[in-house]
């Protein structure tokens, strides 16, 4: 007879990701201390060692893994923004059940310290006003993929799966994101 495996141990890491999973597949509104207990197979109290203010601690977590996003510096300012813009659009997109979180929630934590090396990155590569800069462009990214969401069908009950990859969406976001960049030249 086989041993039986031991348990995974429980860790933040592993209860994010079981949440992101919960989210994205059923919606943040089902996305539960129980629910997500049972997805870890642990008992929902035990998640608690790990955030101890609860789903309130859970909501800012799995805010700041979509939106603490940090890149090389590149040899440009543009290069360094559109390396963080798009890797920032591609974490939104995996993770559409977060984005009203991504949206609604302040920067905190290592969301805070990310956009701050992002001002600093834009800086030194020669932006005058890096901070208005990544406002804007973070402002861009969100709404970008919010009405990608949108537009997708993904909190459509009537949808199997949603389309991630539209090409007309990716267009379009490659043509916003250059003409803003422009702007931010002037």
């Amino acid at each position: 007879m086989p041993a039986k495996r031991p348990p995974v141990p429980l860790s933040r890491e592993r209860i994010i990701e079981a949440a992101l999973h919960i989210a994205d597949t059923q919606g943040l509104r089902r996305l539960t201390m129980r629910r997500l207990g049972d997805a870890l197979e642990v008992e929902a109290m035990a998640i608690y060692h790990h955030l101890p203010r609860g789903k309130e601690a859970l909501m800012d977590a799995l805010a700041e893994h979509v939106t603490a996003i940090r890149v090389e510096q590149a040899a440009t300012w543009q290069d360094t923004a559109r390396a963080w813009c798009r890797a920032g659009r591609e974490l939104l997109r995996e993770h559409p059940g977060v984005l009203a979180l991504a949206l609604t929630k302040p920067p905190k934590g290592a969301t805070a310290l990310a956009i701050g090396e992002q001002i600093e990155q834009l800086a030194d590569g020669g932006l005058p006003d890096a901070e208005e800069a990544v406002r804007t462009l973070r402002a861009f990214v969100f709404g970008s993929v919010a009405v990608e969401v949108q537009r997708s069908g993904w909190a459509d009950p009537e949808v199997d799966e949603w389309v991630r990859r539209d090409r007309r969406a990716d267009a379009d976001f490659e043509r916003g994101l250059e003409a803003l960049l422009r702007g931010l030249e002037t």
